[in-house]
């Protein structure tokens, strides 16, 4: 039964803090955005079109693992939740597709999945442990300790759930020295402070000033250089003048492009509605060809507060006045910090116009620790999953980017003046000016990128978009009037590119990360979304029109589908080369290396217990006879999931972003089966010392010997 607009967002507005089914707010954070705020996907049923989903198979007929399951039935249902092989374990899951995975071009020994408390690389590689949560990054900064935590010290030290890792050269491929951007997503109480447990259970009683203090200077985002030692080890340039933190409580930031200064965009702390403090929830992220580094802003609404609640601590309806239907198409206010208690700008009943300046793009110049961070507006206002930036042919700049909720849209940007490399200082403005457009996946492969304009087609005054600024605040709104296809959670979008001395252009292929969707009923599959209750995800591939990134229409096709294909129920899809612990569920995050092959990091929330394997890092083929082959590469410990891959550009180092361990799903660990906190963590990675709890780490990865990974 299909719901109401009114139904989707009353359940929008519903957060299940408290609930006993969760063991952390992290995963209550998850099953609060389990509530799709897209109405369009009720107004628009012939978008919604099961008859479509072979349209794209008929070649392929039935699922290469040889399992004879056609499309049309193949689509799981509540048995692919309870078989045999998807049970959680704390033993390694054995093979079985295949006596063993062929080599392709990934040449690495493939490593069991399963989840323990550590994590696990494959043989012939060695991983070092360079940041943990709490590590100093400046020579006067105090040592981790994590019984005796300020906002002080923590803003001199690294900050809480590093996810997205920017690299950038300062030598001619970064081998010896580079700069590190890493953002800072969210912070988990439980994990961080002793005695304190799950507070959203508690309505946040036990958050005083200070350790709310101390949650906003954990997150933001770390600039920081590194340097490797003649024996292959990295360390921290203590006293280089590159390092800083970004908080949203210290840095001031400038807001620009069509929405600055617009109504909407102004506070009683900010008149002009052109300057703001701070950044939040910055998942993924990029690095420009020009050297800046953009931090993408996601789950902003969960940070807002308001006092006016139901009497079961639900916000009441009508909140935002006029800015009503904004609020529930973003999930607005979704409370799932205390911070409107201490500062009045998170609270909507205050200042209802400060949900406004987030949900951006923001650029930062990292050679340049004083300057000041930029909003740029004309990248569109949502939750910003990536922001990775290419150049077209013509040397315009493209950004990709997901908007990392069920049924929302991926988005590319494209600037109006092409980057030239001898003005670094032009450059800066690229991004200022351009089109936002928002992607329509046709039935038959056809890709169309609906550009969101004021004045054009339905994006007028009479359908509440008065200016640019109105449809860049609510991109998500103009999105659903032209048309764009609802996606399964669209997560990262990882162009590939090539390198030149002019910077890295795109060679029009991207690919797009779909983590899951558990709310896609049936009846409401399409071609690019091809089944319901989607808990484990799919690979799409775009191919642009003429190979340039800038084009305004493409080819698209369907890499993998996730899951396990020994169940039939999953509808699973995948090259026979995969074995048992090559195959994954809920892509996120993903990297490109110098050998143009794609790499896929995993989030599976709470539900790993689905698959039985801890989160990790594989290598998929995507050329020739071998497509559509996985293999893992480096998993997780218990509770973590993988963030932030990214190669030096040579392909000798690798780093990893390990966020949340000892978090996500611990009751399906077999032997611990409860939740974990900071007092009775379900693992102490990566120090394992008694009383230090887990610490989110940035791992540097390189191969035994030396030599490009994984080759």
């Amino acid at each position: 039964m299909h719901r109401s607009d009114e139904d989707l967002r009353s359940e929008a507005r519903q957060t299940t803090f408290g609930d006993a089914r969760y063991g952390n707010k992290a995963e209550a954070f998850e099953a609060f955005d389990d509530q799709p705020c897209n109405p369009a996907v009720e107004a628009r049923p012939e978008s919604l079109i099961g008859a479509v989903i072979e349209t794209r198979y008929s070649r392929r007929g039935a699922l290469r693992a040889g399992l004879g399951v056609a499309a049309t039935t193949a689509l799981f249902g509540a048995s692919a939740l309870t078989a045999p092989t998807a049970r959680a374990q704390s033993t390694a899951v054995s093979s079985g597709l295949a006596p063993e995975a062929a080599p392709g071009r990934y040449a690495f020994e493939e490593i069991a999945g399963g989840v323990d408390e550590t994590h696990h690389l494959t043989p012939g590689h060695e991983a070092q442990v360079l940041l943990r949560w709490g590590d100093p990054i400046f020579a006067n900064a105090p040592a981790f300790d994590p019984r005796n935590q300020s906002e002080a010290a923590q803003l001199r030290q690294f900050g809480y759930n590093n996810d997205y890792v920017g690299f950038i050269p300062l030598d001619a491929w970064g081998e010896a020295r580079a700069l590190l951007c890493v953002n800072h997503e969210y912070t988990n109480e439980e994990l961080m402070f002793p005695g304190l447990g799950r507070q959203d259970r508690a309505g946040f009683k036990d958050m005083t000033p200070e350790l709310i203090r101390i949650e906003m200077a954990a997150h933001g985002g770390t600039v920081v250089e590194i340097e490797r030692a003649p024996d292959g080890l990295w360390s921290v340039v203590l006293d280089s003048p590159y390092n800083r933190r970004i908080t949203p409580s210290k840095t001031e930031m400038a807001i620009d492009g069509p929405a600055a200064g617009h109504p909407r965009m102004r506070t009683s702390a900010d008149p002009t509605g052109t300057r703001v403090i701070g950044t939040l929830n910055n998942c993924a992220g990029g690095i420009t060809p020009w050297g800046t580094y953009l931090m993408a802003e996601e789950n902003f609404h969960g940070y807002f507060w308001t006092d006016q609640r139901d009497a079961e601590g639900k916000p009441q309806d009508g909140l935002g006045g006029d800015q009503a239907a904004s609020y529930d198409r973003y999930g607005l206010p979704g409370g799932w910090y205390a911070w409107g208690t201490l500062e009045e700008r998170f609270n909507v009943d205050k200042e209802p116009n400060e949900p406004n300046r987030f949900g951006w793009i923001v650029e930062v110049d990292p050679l340049d620790p004083s300057s000041t961070p930029v909003k740029h507006t004309a990248l569109g206002r949502f939750r910003h999953e990536g922001s990775e930036c290419v150049l077209a042919a013509d040397g315009r700049a493209v950004v990709y980017s997901g908007d990392d909720g069920r049924f929302e849209y991926v988005y590319k940007f494209v600037s109006s003046k092409p980057y030239r490399p001898a003005d670094r200082a032009g450059a800066m403005s690229l991004l200022s000016e351009g089109v936002l457009y928002a992607a329509r996946f046709d039935a038959d492969g056809g890709l169309v990128w609906l550009p969101l304009t004021h004045g054009e087609g339905p994006l007028t005054a009479e359908n509440g978009f008065d200016s640019q600024a109105a449809v860049m605040i609510d991109a998500r709104r103009a999105a659903d009037l032209l048309g764009a296809t609802p996606m399964d959670r669209p997560e990262d979008v990882q162009p590939r590119t090539r390198l030149d001395g002019d910077g890295s252009f795109g060679d029009g292929t991207a690919y797009v990360m779909l983590t899951n969707n558990n709310r896609r009923t049936a009846g409401q599959e399409d071609a690019a979304n091809p089944r319901a209750e989607n808990v484990f995800g799919h690979v799409i591939e775009i191919r642009e029109e003429g190979g340039d990134p800038a084009a305004t229409s493409g080819r698209w096709e369907i890499v993998v589908r996730c899951g396990d294909p020994q169940v039939a129920e999953v509808g699973a899809e995948w090259s026979p080369e995969t074995s048992a612990d090559g195959w994954f569920a809920c892509p996120d995050n993903a990297a490109v290396d110098a050998d143009g092959r794609l790499w896929i990091s995993t989030d599976q929330g709470r539900g790993w217990g689905r698959t039985g394997k801890a989160d990790g890092f594989y290598g998929l083929e995507t050329e020739g006879e071998s497509r559509g082959a996985s293999k893992l590469f480096f998993r997780c410990p218990v509770g973590a999931e993988l963030c932030g891959p990214v190669f030096s550009p040579s392909g000798e180092t690798l780093f990893l972003a390990v966020q949340h361990p000892g978090s996500d799903g611990t009751r399906d660990f077999a032997g611990f089966e409860r939740d974990s906190t900071f007092d009775d963590p379900a693992t102490r990675w990566p120090d394992f010392e008694d009383g230090v709890p887990p610490r989110p780490s940035v791992l540097v990865v390189r191969k035994t010997g030396g030599g490009k990974i994984a080759v």
